[in-house]
């Protein structure tokens, strides 16, 4: 049995009343992948608005029952925070293949590109140590507001993006395979988004369709992404 675990920051982790890019995705994968899988990992809530804290649990009314709600995702983290983690978690929830969507609170208010770059590889290194054949997909860094006004961070931005697809490349095994996923073609921050960072509705299914169309490229898993089956 295949296990995905979804790791991420804020766009991952949703917030209440959203279904999320993960549920998309579960959806997507439950409607075309030829072989039984979970989603795992140790957390389960949303983020709640009205807390600023992961307290919610109750995603979109139309929401299948049947999601698994598991993540390794949070408001606010990134690089940073979960490169301390991967290890134990992967250990803990069996962990095959690593959906990963982080780096912009990284950059933000943490790290620089290059350092961005250089805890990815140590994140590489610590999941590998305890499952030498873990598989992962990386996101980059999307377009959001913040690099929309802000000319130098935008600079950066685009300099974590090259160094991360440098070191997707290099930290790439037959063994233990690296992807970089695509920015999402067309992504428009007015349109897939509900605040210039956070995806809406269009965004999410856009996310989804990252991770799930690389995965089919490479890997045969699935289908290729088709928002009007959901």
């Amino acid at each position: 049995m295949l296990r995905f675990m979804p790791v991420g920051d804020s766009m991952t982790i949703g917030s209440a009343g959203e279904h999320t890019w993960r549920y998309r995705l579960w959806q997507h994968l439950r409607a075309t992948l030829d072989a039984p899988f979970r989603i795992v990992g140790p957390r389960e809530a949303l983020h709640d608005p009205a807390t600023d804290g992961p307290d919610a649990y109750e995603y979109a009314a139309d929401v299948d029952p049947a999601f698994p709600r598991a993540h390794l995702a949070g408001w606010g983290e990134g690089w940073h925070h979960m490169m301390p983690l991967i290890g134990e978690e992967v250990r803990a929830h069996r962990a095959d293949v690593l959906l990963i969507s982080l780096g912009l609170i990284d950059l933000g208010f943490y790290t620089n590109a290059r350092q961005t770059a250089d805890n990815v590889r140590r994140f590489v290194i610590e999941a590998r140590q305890v499952r030498p054949a873990v598989r992962m997909v990386m996101l980059p860094v999307i377009p959001n507001v913040r690099a929309a006004k802000d000319e130098d961070f935008a600079a950066e931005v685009a300099r974590f993006n090259e160094l991360l697809a440098q070191e997707a490349g290099t930290l790439h095994t037959e063994h233990s395979p690296v992807l970089l996923a695509p920015v999402p073609p067309g992504w428009d921050i007015d349109h897939d988004t509900y605040d210039g960072t956070h995806p809406n509705a269009a965004g999410e299914h856009k996310l989804a369709a990252a991770f799930a169309d690389v995965m089919h490229e490479a890997w045969g898993y699935g289908k290729r992404y088709e928002p009007s089956r959901f």
